[in-house]
């Protein structure tokens, strides 16, 4: 891919509004301004000033606009850099896009302009990939992490970790150089330790990661049950609006209904589904078999059921026969304004987090809402700590605390100093990856993919 030329794309969300931007960036990014606007000479202008005028093709006014300078490296790919705030018309965009095309430049590419910044210095890998999930935020927290990813703790706290370990590791590198004179430069130790540290950190983060991937993911939550146990009803009480029919009527639910609940940041999405049980009618038959299906793939399942229906030994049952993939469970005694309270104090479950409920009249809810942010951080939010959201992430600190694990063992075990080289070079590796101090083009093609074309 060659980066030395000059790109052009759309900066705001196609459709009509009242302005659109379009930007241009690369080595000739002032010399095709001045093809296309007029009056000034935008070559000739400062840095980080804005000037009216109109574009212009061939003699012809297109639109009126402003055109603000960047000049390199003080602009957000360290490029030379023009941004045209025109008149929100797809039409007049497309028109000014291919003007600029006319002169030069070409369509960048989605995620180029962040991918830019990060070939230029301007962000680490990490930090490119938080101007996405600031893009895609949809929540206060996810919000906050995304910000706080961007302006770099995430990426200052791996840098340290990464430099210590990059000053140990280049000190073994030395001993192997010297093998035969049998000298030692890296105290084994402060090897010892900095690895201890080194994990200690590493297992923070992965600590984080539940709560983190929640935030940025969202969580799927399956509401299941027999028929009649008050699942549409609880969603509609969660919700707080009337989103699914309800009736006394068993049966009622026949496909799946998918809404989101944002707690504590967190948005939960919430799947009401039809009532397990055996079936005849084929149509209710498929429903059944698709809430299977979304207790399958569900981070969190409710399983609601109707305690004046059913014994403590029935849900274990019906709770037994969930095709669970290590989703966390929480069981959900509906209907208890009808049930008597010597009736709840002698209902047991097994291993089951339980909470009561009248979702009709609203009782318990809260406790149930507490109930669901618990099952994903296991506790509380975390504040002001750095959280990891990203898979990539997360996969690269594993592999860098099990290289660092395997060097621990190799001190311990007086293992060879290559074996040891070895791991510690492996644990730098997989944190260069988040960094991006170490990368390969299909690495930075699958992330830079998912931006959109104007980021």
């Amino acid at each position: 891919m060659n980066y030395d030329d000059t790109v052009a794309a759309l900066a705001t969300p196609e459709g009509v509004g009242a302005l659109a931007i379009v930007r241009l960036s690369g080595n000739n990014a002032l010399a095709i301004a001045d093809q296309v606007f007029r009056p000034k000479k935008l070559s000739r202008q400062p840095s980080h000033t804005a000037h009216v005028g109109w574009l212009e093709q061939n003699g012809q006014m297109v639109d009126e606009a402003v055109a603000v300078v960047f000049r390199a490296p003080r602009s957000y790919t360290r490029e030379d850099m023009v941004e045209f705030t025109i008149h929100g018309s797809p039409y007049l965009a497309r028109r000014v896009l291919d003007l600029l095309l006319e002169q030069g430049a070409r369509l960048a590419r989605p995620g180029e302009f962040t991918l830019r910044a990060f070939l230029n210095g301007r962000l680490d890998l990490a930090q490119a990939e938080a101007v996405a999930d600031l893009i895609a935020a949809q929540t206060d927290s996810a919000h906050r992490y995304a910000l706080q990813h961007l302006r770099g703790g995430y990426s200052a706290q791996l840098a340290r970790l990464r430099e210590r370990l990059l000053q140990l590791a280049a000190l073994l590198e030395l001993e192997l150089d010297f093998s035969e004179e049998n000298v030692e430069f890296a105290s084994r130790s402060e090897l010892l330790q900095l690895a201890d540290e080194g994990r200690r950190q590493i297992a923070e983060l992965l600590g984080s990661f539940r709560w983190g991937n929640a935030v940025r993911e969202g969580v799927t939550t399956t509401i299941a049950g027999r028929p009649n146990a008050g699942k549409s009803t609880l969603l509609n009480a969660l919700l707080q609006e009337d989103r699914a029919i309800v009736s006394e009527l068993p049966g009622t639910t026949r496909d799946t209904l998918e809404e989101v609940l944002v707690l504590e940041g967190i948005r939960f999405r919430l799947i009401d589904t039809a009532g397990l049980r055996e079936a005849s009618d084929q149509i209710e038959q498929s429903g059944i078999q698709r809430a299977l299906n979304k207790i399958q793939r569900s981070s969190v399942v409710l399983y609601v059921f109707d305690v004046t229906a059913v014994t403590d030994r029935e849900v274990q049952e019906d709770i037994s026969r969930l095709p669970l993939q290590g989703a966390h469970l929480i069981a959900v005694g509906n209907k208890i304004d009808r049930a008597e309270a010597k009736a709840l104090s002698n209902f047991t479950l097994k291993s089951v987090p339980l909470v009561w409920i009248s979702a009709q009249q609203g009782t318990g809810l809260n406790e149930l809402r507490a109930a669901l942010v618990n099952a994903v951080s296991s506790g509380s939010a975390p504040a002001e700590q750095v959280v990891v959201t990203n898979v990539r992430h997360a996969e690269a600190l594993q592999r860098a605390g099990q290289a660092l694990e395997e060097a621990q063992k190799g001190l311990r075990e007086n293992r060879s100093k290559e074996l040891i080289a070895s791991d510690l070079r492996q644990a730098l590796d997989a944190l260069g990856e988040i960094l991006g101090t170490v990368t390969s083009e299909q690495l930075l093609d699958f992330i830079f993919s998912n931006f959109c074309i104007g980021k």
